[in-house]
């Protein structure tokens, strides 16, 4: 169903800041208003808590929310300055010294300091600190290196380190790194998701579920004034409601267009947008029970997947065939003589027959649509076609995203397991998808993402080497060993890696998409 939207009438009647919620009870009427920017997200998001959160989806919002000690510079994965105006790091990488902007207020008018860049780090690692039950924080991970986080004077922090890690800049600008207000997280406690504050351009207004996520200008930002006086995320699942949305004006912006639709775009009214980025699309396929147990039967699947007309045919070209797990947009990481699983259907027979599996009957998880996941029920069908062409079995079960993510990573003490299911992930490093997914200490007992439970201890010890190692050319070299011990091992398909798209219509200015495949919308501007 087409959700309701914003009239022009009902947005100017708004008063101050702040969007009145009788602004939404109007029609849809052919254009959205001058000064709101209304976009058109793939789901619903799950949380606005950046420390509980793990979907792009929902990473998108978050940014325009949240800062963190650093951030990308625009049009890369470099970390830059952020809330940290600068840093120093010891001679043996394991203390970063980070001195910090002055004058910045949370949206709830508390300051900003070191004494809340440690309640945060404090809050998501240390299980006995008092709101680490406002959890659970699944991406906590990306932090795990710190031993301590220590206030110098309230302009300075300092983190020590267990020992070096490499990302550690990087990720403090990725999501799970954004600051938030220590009084807000005090004061709702679990339900802080639903009530965000940080210290973004952007503050928080409403979230009415399954309808927007509204956020307004921040007047007391410490940085630019935004573009726009507000932000609107509207989740529409449905691909095809989504370009209706887009055509008929519903929306201003529409990120994650089918491939089939583009042509639709391409005229005067509206701007489409391509970027590169770190970005695998993958079936995760179950290494511990059922037939994915056998190496042979994964192998299998790779050989019988025609990933070339996949790319083809139902993303219309907007992707490539990927060859492990490592994305070609980690160019110094990336191993371009690694060859992809050709497509030969005989061969994933014979190997079928080999590992007496022929006729297997599998389940195969889909989602209806979500962060990164192209066209996943059109990409679903095909490749259910030709695993049947080869013997296979399989049924398809089709969710909501987030009920996808519950089941595909079902969190601790929980074991359950599916033979196939579809997965994208975005990332900031080389680092953080294997370590986060195939690696023995994150399957999902674990705290951890590897939901086919694929344990191998040489790809275990390599992605260790390589997160402690500060000589970026051994980390490309270990990089390279685990891609191709992975490919061999082919604990999932690999399918494709995206050129991220969106599109605009002609009132929308100075938008950009980031290789980061975050929706950084603080300079757009909409007339």
């Amino acid at each position: 169903m087409t959700q309701p939207t914003l009239t022009r009438r009902g947005l100017l009647a708004a008063t101050g800041a702040t969007l009145s919620l009788a602004a939404f009870s109007q029609r849809l009427m052919a254009a959205t208003p001058a000064g709101v920017l209304i976009v058109g997200q793939v789901a619903e998001p799950k949380s606005l808590d950046p420390a509980v959160d793990t979907a792009v989806n929902d990473f998108r919002i978050l940014v325009n929310l949240y800062e963190g000690l650093t951030r990308y510079k625009s049009g890369t994965l470099e970390p830059g300055p952020g809330l940290a105006e600068s840093w120093t790091i010891s001679p043996d990488g394991t203390e970063y010294t980070f001195k910090l902007r002055r004058g910045v207020k949370f949206h709830d008018g508390t300051d900003f300091d070191a004494d809340a860049v440690k309640f945060n780090f404090d809050r998501m690692l240390d299980d006995k600190n008092p709101y680490h039950g406002t959890g659970p924080f699944p991406l906590s991970f990306f932090f795990s290196s710190i031993k301590t986080t220590e206030v110098v004077d309230p302009q300075t922090v300092r983190f020590t380190l267990k020992q070096p890690y490499a990302p550690f800049l990087s990720n403090l600008a990725y999501p799970t790194g954004l600051i938030v207000s220590p009084a807000a997280v005090k004061k709702y406690g679990k339900d802080f998701g639903r009530h965000p504050v940080g210290t973004g351009a952007y503050k928080f207004v409403e979230w009415k579920s399954n309808e927007r996520v509204v956020i307004d200008r921040f007047d007391g930002y410490w940085g630019d004034k935004t573009g726009t006086k507000a932000v609107i995320f509207r989740p529409i699942t449905d691909a095809n409601t989504r370009v209706a949305e887009m055509l008929s004006g519903g929306i201003d912006l529409m990120v994650e267009v089918p491939p089939t639709s583009l042509s639709e775009f391409k005229n005067d009214q509206y701007e489409l947008y391509e970027q590169v980025g770190p970005h695998v699309w993958f079936l995760i396929l179950d290494c511990a029970k059922g037939p994915f147990k056998d190496k042979r039967v994964r192998q299998a699947a790779n050989y019988a997947i025609n990933k070339e007309a996949i790319c083809k045919n139902v993303l219309e070209g907007t992707a490539s065939v990927a060859n492990g797990p490592i994305a070609p947009a980690f160019s110094w990481a990336y191993d371009d003589k690694l060859q992809p699983y050709p497509y030969d259907p005989d061969k994933a027979r014979a190997l079928l027959k080999e590992a007496g599996a022929e006729g297997a009957e599998l389940t195969f998880y889909v989602t209806e649509g979500g962060s990164g996941m192209l066209d996943p029920v059109a990409m679903g069908t095909a490749i259910q076609a030709d695993l049947a062409a080869v013997g296979l079995k399989v049924k398809i079960e089709t969710f909501e995203w987030n009920t996808f993510l519950g089941k595909v990573n079902p969190g601790l003490d929980k074991d359950q397991h599916v033979d196939m299911a579809e997965m994208a992930w975005m990332t900031n490093d080389p680092d953080t998808l294997p370590y986060l997914t195939l690696r023995t200490g994150a399957w999902p007992q674990k705290g951890g993402f590897n939901s086919g439970y694929y344990s191998n201890p040489e790809v275990d010890k390599l992605l260790e080497e390589a997160r402690t190692s500060t000589d970026q050319a051994k980390r490309a070299e270990l990089y390279k060993k685990v891609a191709v011990i992975v490919h061999d091992d082919a604990p999932w398909v690999f399918v494709a890696n995206w050129k991220q798209n969106a599109v605009s219509n002609d009132m929308v200015q100075d938008f950009q998409l980031q290789p980061s495949f975050l929706l950084e919308l603080q300079d757009v501007k909409k007339t």
